[in-house]
């Protein structure tokens, strides 16, 4: 039998069971936002700086080689969210929060010091477990805080902080590159960022677990095995496959934008300066269109909203392979972040529609184990194009992807509106 979980972590008492919504829980909502601001900053200064690394430090020209650093961020973070729905399910959602900043804490300082790429590729590895684990639990935390009508608006909210803090951090980060180089002045914010991360989340961060998510039947569901869900999530369940084969997608088209793009452009003759500005642009809109995008999906539905952001992004991505200027790249990204806002949060908020309370946790683990899997996707397949082909077809034949995945959403998901009685459990 197993020993029941302990909430009494932290100082803070555990929350009251069942008392959901936004205005019961807005201090605990608040601080799992700053929180996951602290996790996305942890990632905004890699994204950055990482290949940059690559090409003046280490002076790596494949395109499959820079991207290695992208495929094991991705395996790592994919297997963490895996293990972090499942988890929390388990011990708590804090207890998660706390391990996976602990995880994130030495990953700056080794690629300040990293005295080839097999450190930086091994860095990735601890960051994507780091990302898997952080924004998995307060994800899910904040889906246990809401009520059901809320999911879009607390998905909005919590992607919102997230990138614009990977936006802003970025930022900062090609600053620092065009001021004092590229190592190691740009990645000693992170290390600040861990600490507060860590620290907040150990001494204020209440056990969510107690809560419902906000609509737990009277009649208490069957809890459902993780190789279940995977079943489910894998084809089986055609809401859960679309849902999910999004998800994907998406993080493919993201990986390039983060390991290639920036290398493309400098190809081009653009100065850094304004390779960071582009770079992080496609995060900033992205983060703040979120916070209308989330919300209206809890209006309109999450059908349409999906669909129509992959077909924005492929549109954009179009953009960025084909522009000749700054602007029209600048265009191009601004076009992605606002297709991204579109998908992000609704797509978090969809697989918690098509779960039950007893197992969502561990369905958006497996949710967000196939949409990071995407990561390696795009670097082993979009590596090995840009190697044969070059930058423009790697970053077209995303584009491609990209609109495909909108069909397949369009043919396959139900018209699904959240929450008003349409969850299909």
């Amino acid at each position: 039998m197993n020993k029941p979980i302990d909430f009494a972590q932290g100082k803070a008492p555990p929350p009251r069971t069942g008392v959901t919504g936004l205005r019961a829980n807005w201090q605990q909502f608040a601080l799992l936002v700053l929180i996951n601001g602290f996790v996305g900053a942890m990632l905004g200064a890699e994204r950055t700086v990482i290949p940059l690394i690559a090409q003046d430090d280490f002076h790596i020209v494949s395109g499959l080689a820079v991207l290695s650093f992208v495929a094991v961020f991705g395996i790592a973070k994919s297997l963490s969210n895996l293990a972090a729905g499942s988890l929390a399910d388990r011990v708590g959602r804090k207890r998660v929060l706390v391990a996976g900043w602990l995880i994130g804490l030495p990953v700056p300082l080794l690629i300040a010091l990293a005295p080839d790429w097999g450190w930086v590729v091994g860095a990735n590895l601890l960051l994507g477990i780091n990302q898997g684990l952080c924004w998995s639990s307060t994800v899910i935390m904040k889906i246990d805080l809401v009520n059901s009508r809320q999911r879009g608006f607390a998905m909005g909210i919590n992607e919102f902080a997230g990138y614009l803090a990977v936006s802003l951090s970025g930022l900062a980060a090609g600053y620092l590159v065009s001021v004092y180089g590229l190592r190691p002045y740009p990645l000693y914010p992170s290390v600040a960022f861990a600490l507060l991360g860590l620290l907040l989340s150990v001494v204020y961060v209440r056990e969510t677990h107690p809560f419902p998510g906000g609509d737990m039947r009277t009649t208490k569901g069957r809890s459902q095995s993780l190789g279940h869900i995977l079943v489910l999530t894998s084809g089986r369940d055609r809401g859960l496959f679309a849902i999910s084969q999004a998800g994907m997608v998406n993080n493919f088209n993201d990986g390039i934008v983060w390991g290639l793009v920036p290398i493309f452009l400098t190809s081009k003759g653009l100065p850094l300066d304004q390779v960071a500005i582009i770079v992080s642009l496609y995060p900033g809109i992205w983060a703040l269109s979120q916070l209308v995008t989330g919300p209206l999906s809890d209006r309109w539905g999450r059908k349409w909203m999906i669909s129509a952001g992959m077909w924005v992004q492929a549109g954009a991505l179009g953009l960025l392979a084909l522009g000749q200027s700054f602007w029209h790249w600048t265009a191009g990204a601004a076009l992605l972040g606002l297709g991204t806002a579109l998908v992000y949060p609704t797509l978090l908020a969809a697989v918690s529609d098509w779960s039950r309370p007893e197992w969502r946790a561990t369905s958006v683990g497996a949710y967000r184990l196939w949409r990071d899997g995407g990561y390696v996707l795009g670097a082993l397949i979009a590596g090995l194009v840009a190697d044969v082909l070059g930058f423009v077809p790697a970053i077209g034949l995303t584009a491609g992807l990209t609109f495909l995945s909108g069909i397949i959403v369009a043919r396959l998901l139900p018209g699904m509106l959240a929450p008003a009685g349409t969850d299909r459990r």
